[in-house]
Parts: C-alpha cells; sequence; structure tokens
C-alpha cells in the first residue's frame, strides 16, 4: 500500500506541475477496443471541476486509450492516434491536452545523491522534529558533546570536520592490535552520529546567499545533509567489533566509562545515546545494564535508549530503556509523508506497557544516514539500501533515538544547567500528537518529540520518583540467552569478557559512586589507556597474557578468529544494532520510484 500510494502521488504531484510523468503507452489501462501502437500519442488530460468524467468518456469514444486518473488536476492520463488526440482538444470540459513521457527527477542533490524531499532524508527528517526550527532560533548543539556507545565512528564525509568526533576508549574486541582504535567496521555507529551531529562540510549556520534555505539558518539548505544537532560533537565509544559483537560487560564498562569522564578537560558530555538493547528476563529494579545507564542519569547525562524493534508481540521495552529514568524511544512510520495525521507506530517498534510505555517517538522508517563503504552493514545489504555513494537507509528505533539525542543536545544548549528530569520532561510534555485514529499512548507515548516546540516552552524543574535499580542481578538474565563464543564456549555467568569475576552488588556501589575505572583499569583488568591524547582517548594492547586463565575460554580474541554468523540473527546485529533491517527491496531506493 505504501509503495503505491508513492507511485500515484509521484505521478499525481508530475502531471499538476505540468511535467510529464513517468508512464509510458504500454502502462496505459485500456478504455477502447484495441491497445496502444507505437504511432500513438502519450498526453496528460486536465478538464474542468466535475466534467472529468464526461471527458473521459469522450477519450474513448474517440478511441484514446484511458489511462492514470490524475485528481489534482481533475484529469487523467491517455494514448491514442494523432487524429484522436487533436479531436479531444475541442471537447467541452477539456481544459489542456499535453505531451506525457518519461522524465528524469531533477530534485535529486548532486552532492548528496537522493531527492532531499525523501521523507527519510535529513532535510525532512529534521523538519519533523522541530530541529529545523531550533536551528533558526540559534540553538544547533553547539559546546554539547553527545557520548555514542555503539560499534565506533568512522570519519565519513559528514563527520569528517575536524573536532567533531572525539575518540574515547575502544572496548570492542577489534582493539586487539588496531593500528586506529574506535573505527567503525561494523556500519552501526557511524550511521547512529550522522544523524545526531553529522554536517556537511559546506553546510554553515548562516543563511547568507542561501535562496533554498528554510527559516534564518543555513542548515536547512536542502542540497547538504545535517543532522538533528549539527554543532554538538560525538564522543565515540566503541564496543561492537566488526561483525556487531559485544557483551553486555562491555557495554556495561563504556556506560561506567562515560559517566566518570564526561567532564573531563574540555569535555562536556551531556547526553548519552543508546540505540541497542536486550530482552532482559529480569526486572529494571536488580538488572546491571539498566543501573549502570541509571547512574549515568543520575549524574547528570540524559540516557535516550530505543524502546526496541520486537514489536507488538513483545509487552516489555528494550534493556535499558525499560528502565523509568532513561529517555525511550519509539519508532514512528510517516507512511512516506510530512502530514503527521496519517502517522503510525512502526510495526517493529516494541509498545512497552502501562507501567512502563515509550516516552516519545521519532521517525524511524527509511531513514537515510551516513554509509560505511565495505563495512559489515554496507556488504550484508549488498547495496540494496545505499543511496548515492555517501548514505544507506535503515530502519528502527536505532534511529529514532539518535535523532531524540540530538533534540536532547539542542535543549542541552540552551538549558546547561537543567538536569536530566527536567531535560525529559520537557521532550515528554512538547512532544506532538499524531495518527487517525490516535494510538494509545502505551505505544506511541507522548508523541512525536518537537524540538522547537520544547525550546519555545517554559521550563518547569522537574523530579522523577520511581524505584532506583540496585543492579544486583546476574548478567546472563541481562543477556537473555544471546552470548558471545569463543572456539565455541560461550561466555556465561558472573564473568566479564577477561573471565573476570562480576560482583554485582560492589560494582552497583562504584557505580553509584563514579569509581569504576582506574585509568584504564575496570574489574581488575586493563582495558584501555590512561589518559587523553589530544581528541584521542589512549589506546592499550590486549595481550596474550590477559587472556590467560579465561574461565570460558583460555584462548585469545582476536577479529581474525571470530566467528561472527555465531552472533547474527538474534544478537546485536540483529534487531538490536541494525534496528529493523538495512537491505532488502522493502527498504531499497527502489521502494520509492
Amino acid at each position: 500500500m505504501k509503495r503505491s500510494r508513492l507511485v500515484a502521488l509521484g505521478a499525481t504531484l508530475l502531471s499538476a506541475l505540468g511535467v510529464a510523468a513517468a508512464t509510458s503507452a504500454s502502462a496505459a489501462v485500456p478504455g477502447g477496443a484495441s491497445g496502444p501502437r507505437a504511432a500513438d500519442q502519450a498526453v496528460v488530460v486536465m478538464a474542468t471541476a466535475g466534467q472529468e468524467g464526461s471527458v473521459q468518456a469522450a477519450a474513448t469514444a474517440l478511441g484514446l486509450h484511458v489511462g492514470r486518473p490524475l485528481a489534482i488536476i481533475h484529469g487523467f492520463t491517455a494514448t491514442g492516434p494523432a487524429a484522436a488526440v487533436a479531436a479531444l482538444r475541442a471537447v467541452p470540459g477539456v481544459v489542456s491536452v499535453s505531451p506525457d513521457g518519461k522524465v528524469r527527477p531533477m530534485s535529486v542533490a548532486p552532492s548528496l545523491g537522493y531527492d532531499p524531499a525523501d521523507v527519510g532524508s535529513s532535510s525532512s527528517t529534521t523538519q519533523l522534529v522541530g530541529a529545523q526550527g531550533a536551528w533558526a532560533a540559534g540553538y544547533t548543539g553547539a559546546g554539547v558533546d553527545v557520548a555514542l556507545i555503539d560499534t565506533g565512528v568512522s570519519p565519513v564525509p559528514s563527520l569528517a570536520a575536524a573536532g567533531k568526533v572525539i575518540t574515547g576508549p575502544d572496548l570492542s574486541f577489534d582493539s586487539v592490535g588496531a593500528a586506529t582504535p574506535g573505527l567503525d567496521a561494523f556500519g552501526h555507529g557511524t550511521f547512529m552520529a550522522s544523524l545526531i551531529a553529522g554536517r556537511d562540510a559546506t553546510a554553515t549556520a548562516s543563511a547568507t546567499g542561501c535562496a533554498a534555505c528554510l527559516n534564518a539558518s543555513g542548515y536547512s539548505d536542502t542540497t547538504k545533509f545535517v543532522g538533528v544537532a549539527p554543532d554538538a560533537r560525538v564522543v565515540n565509544v566503541k564496543v561492537g567489533a566488526a561483525d556487531g559483537a559485544s557483551d553486555v560487560s562491555q557495554v556495561i564498562a563504556a556506560i561506567d566509562w562515560v559517566t566518570q569522564h564526561a567532564h573531563d578537560s574540555g569535555r562536556n558530555i551531556k547526553v548519552l545515546n543508546l540505540s541497542f538493547g536486550t530482552n532482559s528476563t529480569q526486572a529494571y529494579g536488580v538488572d546491571p545494564l539498566a543501573q549502570a545507564a541509571e547512574q549515568a542519569w543520575k549524574h547528570g547525562i540524559v540516557v535516550v535508549a530505543a524502546g526496541g524493534n520486537d514489536g507488538a508481540t513483545v509487552t516489555n521495552l528494550a534493556d535499558p530503556a525499560y528502565d523509568p529514568y532513561l529517555i525511550a524511544v519509539g519508532g514512528l512510520d510517516t507512511v512516506a509523508t510530512m502530514a503527521t495525521s496519517d502517522d503510525v507506530v512502526a510495526a517493529f517498534a516494541n509498545h512497552g506497557t502501562t507501567a512502563r510505555p515509550i516516552d516519545v517517538v521519532a521517525p524511524a522508517v527509511h531513514i537515510l544516514g551516513a554509509r560505511v563503504p565495505g563495512s559489515f552493514v554496507d556488504t550484508l545489504a549488498t547495496n540494496t539500501g545505499q543511496v548515492g555513494t555517501q548514505f544507506q537507509r535503515g530502519s528502527g528505533t536505532s534511529e529514532a533515538a539518535a535523532e531524540v539525542s540530538g533534540v536532547a543536545a539542542l535543549l542541552v544548549q540552551k538549558y546547561p544547567t537543567a538536569t536530566p528530569d527536567t531535560i525529559k520532561a520537557l521532550i515528554k510534555s512538547n512532544a506532538t500528537w499524531y495518527g487517525k485514529p490516535t494510538p494509545s499512548s502505551v505505544t506511541r507515548g507522548n508523541g512525536l518529540v518537537s524540538a522547537s516546540k520544547a525550546l519555545s516552552a517554559i521550563l518547569t524543574v522537574s523530579l522523577q520518583t520511581a524505584a532506583a535499580s540496585t543492579g544486583s542481578g546476574t548478567l546472563d538474565a541481562t543477556r537473555a540467552g544471546v552470548y558471545v563464543t569463543d572456539n565455541g564456549v560461550n561466555l556465561t555467568g558472573q564473568f566479564d569478557i577477561f573471565g573476570q569475576p562480576f560482583n554485582s552488588v560492589s560494582m552497583a556501589s562504584a557505580q553509584t559512586s563514579a569509581t569504576t575505572w582506574n585509568g584504564g583499569i575496570w574489574n581488575g583488568s586493563r582495558w584501555s589507556g590512561d589518559t587523553w591524547t589530544g581528541l584521542t582517548w589512549t589506546a592499550a594492547s590486549w595481550t596474550g597474557n590477559d587472556w590467560a586463565g579465561s574461565r570460558w575460554s583460555g584462548s585469545r580474541w582476536s577479529g581474525m578468529t571470530w566467528d561472527g554468523s555465531r552472533w547474527s540473527g538474534t544478537g546485536w546485529n540483529g534487531s538490536r544494532w541494525s534496528g529493523a533491517t538495512w537491505s532488502g527491496s522493502r527498504w531499497s531506493t527502489s521502494s520509492y520510484s
């Protein structure tokens, strides 16, 4: 249904503008006794309102084959002999008869490789979430750092500006012998970073000389790729390997690092994006991952988490989004229109429960973000999701969470001393209602996030009072049956990736006081270097000795020996890292043709 609506809409708009529609004679619906002939002319017929029927009947009587109706101009397409076309022009009620033919879209921006009017483009998405209104008011995320715990970030064009990405510790399995830590060989983290704070090198905040710009901001130039918070910085903390592999102990260590180093010299981490989740089998009140994220929140960081991509069949939100302190983001399907009245909850998006529903939603279907050429996602998608040379199309609450993280950065820029509780309340209370009929608040939360509305609203101090997580549960319950594997041995039980015992109670206590890291050492093992070198956290080599005596495998991890196939499907590179899907004709550019 979605595709057919787009095709009809595209042809209708082209014809209404007097542009030849992309239909051929052979595609016309027969209206006479015989089919189209090679010598037939293809035309677009415009009729007087109310006389469409009589004009179509006259066209048929003249021997023309009536094709697609074009309601916006009270007309239709038709094919037939030149003499019949000429005779049709004299029929009462006919306003015009114009040549029809195939066209090449001229709205594609050469620098982008796609039409900025595409509802999944950065131009459209930033309008939908109210970012362009925020830019016009002077809020672009400047001075705000957004931590991204993901699969790394690569210096693609929209993220290559000097100082745009700060590289924190690489806690992934790729860090073994990595010449350049933090690079994204999977393709997910870079995509999310571009949605949060990407910006073409030629994009500027000034609207001077920009005839195509909207509002008062040059960032609204439709010929540029611009993320939600284009002047924010991304702090890259890599945990996902080249195939997406990561254990929850790595994610917890990463969250702890962000919490502890949020305000290192020159750093200002005020937002944390978590575009992933697990199907934890324990309540958030005891879950170690939820507790780590909650402590980041309580230390002044707005934590934005993807609600999950398991659809309506799963009642709970993903972990850690199910912790009520965080901002849980659901997925919005725009149905390929900029109007919100027809929007629905994305079919893949978790709905949550009455006790813990989604907080807000953001566009999550057919979203365009930065592509990492040759990455796991790029290879997996076999280019079916590739758009132009720089971009990839993806769908999932991962994308929605990244957009909301960008919105949070805009708000934090205006209110630098506001607590996460207050920022969350501001986001929720100024979300936009959508959909007809209106879906329940459990499925759509408070509505579509709106940065412009939130920025113009009165700030009211808020305090959340939900029960705190103790983090005293087990790692296996958080893993929920999805394990990293080395030489056929699963990492299970209360052990981190180095085989060190993980004492949940002791770790939770250290997280509360933000003391889990001692330089580059976490839980008794060296995971990274100790200090910053410019905009990069110093790396550390995980030597063979580090792995010796491991309780779950005696062999050393390496990127060369990792079996990615064991992690695919139900793991992080399925519904958790990569969103609902990256590839397949359902999401490819051809779906919009």
